[in-house]
């Protein structure tokens, strides 16, 4: 029961994260991403000094694969959520795709409302591959455990 609550409370918690950074007003959360950008060209210019990056285009990249990975994570702890509530297989798969896209979606409609933000189906399509992957990924690791636990056995 405990495992079970606390599947459910990740994906809450998770939830919130995502809608408190698209919550943030454009330039807060360029400012975060270019932040981010800048860290990551600082250390990529540590091992190759002599890569150029062209800062707005990398920066976009950063933006969009945070899209993917916030997905993938929603995907991974939507899916271990409802394994923990008994709800496994295709019936799993389907309702943790399903809902990792509605949530996009929303995600989305709510950016609508923001400050210099605006809703993208684009968005939704890289959140929803974020969500299949993780949800993909996941289903894929826990089925190699399975067989690993089942040989030592």
């Amino acid at each position: 029961m405990k495992r079970k609550i606390l599947s459910w409370v990740l994906v809450v918690l998770w939830m919130a994260l995502i809608f408190y950074l698209s919550h943030q007003p454009a330039i807060e959360s360029n400012r975060l991403s270019t932040g981010i950008t800048e860290k990551i060209v600082v250390m990529v210019e540590k091992v190759a000094p002599d890569i150029k990056f062209n800062m707005g285009r990398f920066n976009h990249i950063i933006r969009k694969s945070a899209h993917f990975f916030a997905y993938l994570v929603l995907g991974i702890l939507m899916i271990n959520g409802l394994s923990s509530s008994d709800i496994y297989g295709f019936k799993g798969i389907g309702l943790a795709i399903l809902i990792c896209i509605l949530y996009a979606i929303s995600d989305e409609v709510h950016q609508l409302f923001v400050t210099g933000r605006g809703g993208q189906v684009k968005d939704v399509m890289i959140d929803s591959a974020g969500a299949v992957i993780g949800i993909l990924g996941y289903k894929w690791l826990s089925s190699i455990g399975r067989i690993y636990y089942r040989k030592v056995e």
